[in-house]
């Protein structure tokens, strides 16, 4: 059982720690807001991670493949909203710095997590399709504890992600944060250009 918990957790430290927009944006949350504030990013990543691997442990992997037009859909939602939240960190200003901190709210920062989440296609499929088919590939009585090494894995780098973060962010000025916000909003470009063009692919 033991090493069944630790494979899943390597596979699921293997998939989740690669730069991505769900990274990207809870790191963001955590200079943005600091602790406590960022654990509600934590939860929202963690929680939609956790329902993936779940789902994946299930069977439903399968249905991505069986469900026509399900990917290009995927795939364009994730570059709609990636385009929507890297634009808006592009023209981040000072003020605006200051607005977002007054405006937080748990249910707006989970909400905000889980669109990132759900809407990321490459994390629905490594999470659900990587990691459901390797968690099908184990024996029955060690997948429980395979799964739950891989959602170890995904709720253990969101807290490092989140600690870092709020680590460096006691050296961030108003200037130095719009160059990260900036810079965080080309990363989310990036990330939807690539989706657009896997989208256009798809329909080819």
């Amino acid at each position: 059982m033991t090493a069944a918990y630790l494979a899943g957790l390597a596979l699921g430290f293997a998939l989740i720690v690669p730069i991505g927009a769900q990274n990207v944006f809870v790191f963001g949350q955590g200079v943005a807001l600091g602790m406590p504030r960022a654990l509600w990013a934590v939860a929202g990543a963690g929680l939609c991670d956790t329902l993936l691997i779940v789902l994946g442990a299930t069977g439903a992997s399968a249905l991505l493949d069986s469900v026509p037009g399900l990917r290009p859909a995927m795939l364009a939602a994730g570059a709609a909203f990636l385009t929507y939240l890297g634009v808006k960190s592009l023209r981040a200003k000072p003020a605006a710095i200051e607005d977002e901190a007054g405006s937080w709210s748990p249910l707006r920062t989970l909400r905000r997590t889980a669109a990132v989440s759900l809407l990321n296609p490459h994390a629905i499929l490594d999470t659900v399709g990587v990691l459901g088919a390797a968690i099908a590939a184990q024996a029955a009585a060690s997948r429980t504890v395979f799964a739950a090494g891989a959602v170890t894995a995904s709720w253990a780098w969101f807290l490092i992600l989140a600690g870092a973060a709020t680590g460096l962010r006691g050296a961030m000025t108003k200037e130095r944060r719009v160059w990260f916000d900036r810079a965080s909003g080309l990363i989310l470009l990036v990330f939807a250009a690539w989706l657009a063009f896997e989208f256009v692919q798809a329909l080819l």
